[in-house]
């Protein structure tokens, strides 16, 4: 089988890394030595995930619409790896069956990006125990039809990764791993066209080492060292470790920070044509060593860049980051043609591959809807992301969100937004002022955004902890490690049944998303990628169509009216079991929601 897929494959792998390391006198080397690497990997797939390898099925399990997504921190949501196989039920119990499990790998004490610096691809941090304790887990979530998705952070790597410390040294080879330089103005050089990513960690792009009287390529935090591609040994040598993860019984990689893997001065260095080359040609790597592997793609770029990423010949399933930012937009204004007119624009994507689509995750929320959409409608980009930064953070007269600013650049004044769902969905205020109504109002409002989210192409992914409603965690500010990083306010311990419910409104919020699932899981309308969305004669109303089930929703308080003449039957909803006429004008009451089924 593996000489089959190293026929089928090896032209086009051959033809990726020739863009990349053509002109070098030992290219057919590198080739040479990258199939040892391909063959050892196949040779050393456990069984069960040979037999993934060839499986023919007609439709991909990732445009299944039984196919439900969480997110966690195994200390947070199970205490270590050992007791995240006793939440399996927990996990059934919910409906999910693709578990993506926050960085895991060794990394510094202290300061670590949330596990984002990798200090070594085949370590698992010691409070959650061992490599054998986590292919245990990828072992029981197979048995129970879950599939595993670990992050692949292959832009950077800590700066106490052995390949690191070897560089620091002074090991010719391993410094040739990073970029790293003496002389200030090759950084000043780089430095002038790149833009600043954590302004408020450090102002460019590069570290100092005092030390060593040199400087090195920093995009992130200090303690992350970008990698150096344009160097072979760096892609033979992170192709060792995504196949020794793959071969852990990983069934997604997610590609973190994708976009800045390859450099070239006077440039930007995000989103580069060899970027996507870089990450084709892992792909066709994977397509020979371990097919059942997919890419997921995290490109937090321009709404217009991010479907780049999205093909065949390099991630399948991508974050759709876009979906995210305009139903928070979209809940502050309660205004839903930004949603509408963007969605239509861009959630087209090609054959064989599906969105990822989320509320909250690990990370903070950025605003990255199009500028050139906000001005279609009459809006200055500029100015509403300033507004959005002052709704979510509560500084907006009549603002529900409790959130927190993160990375708040000194020059722009820009910024981005930190909190639970529930929190920014207005339950914190609500709970803390007692208001019954504003209490109301936002578990309708989860409810809702849950809803949509569910009826919309791709996987549902939830943030653990958001399906119970958990309010954010302020004691972050008093953790020295902690303190100057406000994502920390909503990476929340919380261990399901066991934690109890604070307030009744989480319960029902919880009770809600379950019956949600459920809904989605029996409806076979809602799978694969077909979609149309509807343009409605009440701003208000966000409203497409999946086959034929129509969904409808109501984004604000206020009671909502719509009517889709194409409608010729009368249809069912299949949230409610309600029966409406579909030729008849039609009220939505505050953030009501309709899967509306056509009766045949």
């Amino acid at each position: 089988m593996y000489g089959e897929r190293l026929e089928r494959n090896m032209a086009e792998l051959t033809a990726r890394l020739y863009e990349l390391y053509g002109s070098r006198w030992d290219f057919y080397k590198i080739l040479s030595r990258l199939e040892a690497i391909m063959r050892k990997a196949s040779d050393s797939r456990p069984a069960y995930l040979r037999e993934q390898d060839e499986d023919r099925s007609s439709r991909p399990w990732y445009l299944n619409q039984e196919t439900v997504g969480m997110m966690l921190y195994v200390d947070l949501f199970a205490g270590n790896l050992r007791g995240l196989v006793d939440r399996i039920p927990y996990l059934k119990g919910l409906g999910v069956n693709y578990v993506h499990l926050m960085p895991l790998f060794d990394c510094p004490e202290g300061e670590n990006d949330g596990g984002y610096a990798i200090s070594s691809y085949r370590r698992v941090q010691p409070g959650l125990g061992t490599i054998e304790d986590l292919r245990l887990v990828a072992e029981e979530f197979h048995k129970s039809g879950i599939r595993l998705v670990l992050d692949f952070v292959f832009n950077h790597t800590s700066n106490e990764h052995e390949w690191a410390q070897k560089a620091l040294a002074g090991n010719k080879k391993y410094k040739g791993f990073y970029y790293i330089y003496k002389d200030k103005s090759e950084v000043d050089g780089w430095n002038a066209t790149l833009r600043e990513i954590f302004p408020t960690v450090r102002r460019g792009s590069f570290t100092y080492l005092p030390k060593k009287r040199e400087w090195v390529w920093t995009t992130f935090n200090s303690f992350q060292w970008d990698l150096n591609y344009s160097n072979p040994e760096v892609f033979l040598a992170m192709c060792g470790e995504m196949l020794f993860i793959a071969n852990l019984g990983v069934d997604v990689l997610r590609l973190d920070a994708l976009a800045f893997v390859w450099k070239e001065k006077g440039t930007v260095c995000e989103s580069l044509p060899k970027a996507h080359t870089v990450i084709q040609a892992f792909q066709y790597v994977a397509r020979i060593a371990c097919p059942s592997l997919q890419f997921k793609s995290e490109a937090i770029v321009h709404p217009d860049q991010v479907i780049r990423y999205i093909h065949a010949d390099e991630c399948r399933l991508s974050y759709n980051p876009l979906q995210m930012a305009l139903f928070w937009n979209t809940v502050a204004t309660r205004d839903t043609r930004l949603l509408t007119l963007s969605l239509k624009k861009r959630q087209a994507i090609p054959g064989g591959c599906a969105w990822v689509n989320y509320i909250r995750c690990h990370d903070d929320i950025g605003w990255t809807f199009s500028d050139e959409d906000a001005a279609q409608l009459g809006m200055d980009g500029y100015q509403h992301r300033q507004f959005l930064n002052r709704f979510f953070t509560g500084r907006f007269a009549g603002s529900f969100a409790a959130g927190e600013p993160f990375q708040l650049n000194p020059t722009t004044g820009d910024c981005r937004i930190c909190g639970t769902m529930a929190s920014l969905a207005g339950l914190e205020q609500a709970e803390r002022t007692g208001n019954g109504e504003w209490r109301f109002m936002a578990v309708e409002r989860i409810k809702m955004m849950y809803a949509v989210l569910f009826a919309l192409p791709g996987i549902p992914l939830l943030y653990a902890g958001d399906e119970r409603a958990v309010l954010n965690d302020y004691s972050y500010r008093d953790d020295p490690l902690k303190k100057d990083d406000s994502r920390w306010v909503h990476r929340i311990a919380d261990r399901g049944p066991a934690s109890g419910f604070r307030y009744a409104s989480q319960k029902e919020v919880e009770a809600s998303l379950r019956e949600i699932i459920a809904a989605r899981k029996k409806e076979p309308m809602l799978g694969g990628q077909d979609v149309f969305f509807y343009d409605t004669q009440d701003s208000h109303v966000f409203a497409f169509r999946r086959g034929t089930v129509h969904v409808v929703a109501n984004f604000s308080e206020r009671q909502a009216r719509f009517t889709i003449d194409a409608w010729s039957k009368d249809s069912t909803d299949l949230l409610s079991g309600r029966v409406f006429t579909n030729s008849l004008p039609q009220e939505l009451d505050s953030y009501e929601v309709r899967w509306l089924k056509e009766n045949i």
